[in-house]
């Protein structure tokens, strides 16, 4: 399923926000508008919104006319890091756009363009065979005949390629693992899994039902779920997760029930330079999208609401970190160091 495609010098983005009801592309042909579509979630998921990123500032440079193209990028690369704060992804892009951009700055300005275009290229395949990798591992968790809970969207809405937690779902159900039920929640307030998650297990003909957000108490109460696997937006070098909000509620609610958690994320979603996730910047939306859905007023003039679209998950409660290079098990501050070391080693030679 493509969800992002360059063409004709311009971005075609999938409208996130009109799914599931319509299939509407954005063409995008200037940086501004990729910016827009990361800002309003037309695009979202950590990964995918790294490569849109990727893709924005490619853009940018090849629709530049001026005579510092360089200085002009750097600029474009700042614009970008202001779109969300969460996801580190999108951070882990802009730092490679922008060493590409130092270490050619005396390249013509064809050759620096063509460049970024390649580095944006190879981060949207890179993401796409992590996918790959991760649903590759992770299917083994997954035991036949299991009642799978996920949350948010982590298919290949959010990830390019087949996705993260969805990922792993999707592919034992291609291995005939015989899934009982996927309980997929909600996701308020702006209803990711019902529109999203729920779009991608119908195409897949994989049996799942829709829950809201506060009935998952209730079904691990009934023994109705077997595991629990959700998606990150960052994780921090001693385990702790950023993901979508209400995360943290069913892991705690797992923990309580004796059900394993699972995370699953690329590496790329890894921000080893923060050691724990109080340091994760969480990303506060606008509180209209709580006191609305689908654009219809659901409370009263006057009312407050928050609307952080993230928590943050402790360590402790996850049972392991499934990633494109293998499962992370406890104690993960150690076996994530070995991690990052091993990355810094591969980047140094």
């Amino acid at each position: 399923m493509k969800i992002l495609e360059w063409k004709n010098n311009s971005l075609f983005i999938l409208d996130q926000t009109k799914l599931p009801w319509k299939e509407e592309w954005i063409q995008c042909q200037k940086y501004q508008q990729v910016i827009d579509a990361i800002k309003k979630l037309k695009v979202r998921g950590a990964p995918a919104i790294g490569v849109a990123a990727g893709y924005g500032v490619a853009l940018a440079a090849i629709k530049y006319t001026g005579y510092n193209l360089p200085e002009y990028i750097n600029g474009v690369i700042s614009e970008f890091a202001l779109s969300r704060p969460t996801a580190v992804n999108l951070f882990m892009v802009l730092k490679r756009q922008g060493e590409i951009v130092l270490k050619n700055k005396q390249k013509s300005s064809v050759e620096l363009k063509l460049m970024l275009l390649e580095e944006a290229q190879r981060i949207e395949e890179e993401e796409r065979e992590r996918s790959y990798a991760i649903a590759n591992y992770g299917v083994d968790l997954i035991p036949d005949k299991a009642n799978v809970l996920t949350h948010c969207n982590t298919g290949s809405l959010a990830t390019i390629g087949l996705g993260t937690a969805l990922g792993i779902i999707k592919e034992a159900w291609y291995r005939r693992r015989n899934i009982n039920m996927v309980y997929f929640t909600e996701t308020r307030p702006l209803l990711q899994g019902s529109r999203l998650t729920g779009w991608e297990l119908t195409r897949e003909n994989i049996p799942s039902t829709l829950i809201t957000d506060n009935m998952v108490g209730y079904l691990m109460s009934k023994k109705n779920i077997d595991l629990v696997i959700v998606g990150a937006d960052r994780i921090a070098l001693n385990g702790d997760t950023a993901n979508k909000i209400g995360t943290y509620t069913l892991a705690v609610l797992a923990k309580y029930h004796n059900i394993p958690f699972y995370v699953a994320a690329p590496l790329s979603s890894f921000d080893f330079q923060l050691e724990n996730g109080s340091n994760i910047v969480i990303e506060e939306r606008d509180p209209e999208e709580v006191l609305s859905v689908a654009g219809k007023k659901i409370a009263p003039d006057g009312i407050n609401a928050m609307n952080p679209a993230f928590d943050i998950t402790p360590n402790e409660l996850i049972t392991a970190i499934i990633t494109e290079k293998g499962i992370i098990f406890p104690p993960f501050r150690e076996n994530l160091e070995k991690i990052r070391r091993a990355i810094e080693n591969e980047d140094s030679n």
